[in-house]
């Protein structure tokens, strides 16, 4: 059986953590930022982890992880 191929966008995205759950960055943050909060433009900078309903679907683009 030949290998699975990791998703590049996934690896670009995601990163393992020590305990085994997902980082990501929050998005929001691209454009249109004048009319932004400065506590909610601080908040948007800062990472997340990646909700339980959602772990499986990112588990199976990212296989090697």
């Amino acid at each position: 059986m030949p290998k699975m191929k990791t998703h590049r966008g996934a690896a670009k995205r995601f990163r393992l953590t020590a305990t085994g759950r997902f980082k990501r960055s929050k998005g929001w943050r691209s454009h249109l930022l004048t009319h932004k909060s400065s506590r909610r433009k601080r908040r948007l900078r800062q990472s997340t982890v990646v909700a339980e309903t959602m772990e499986k679907k990112v588990r199976r683009l990212l296989p090697y992880a």
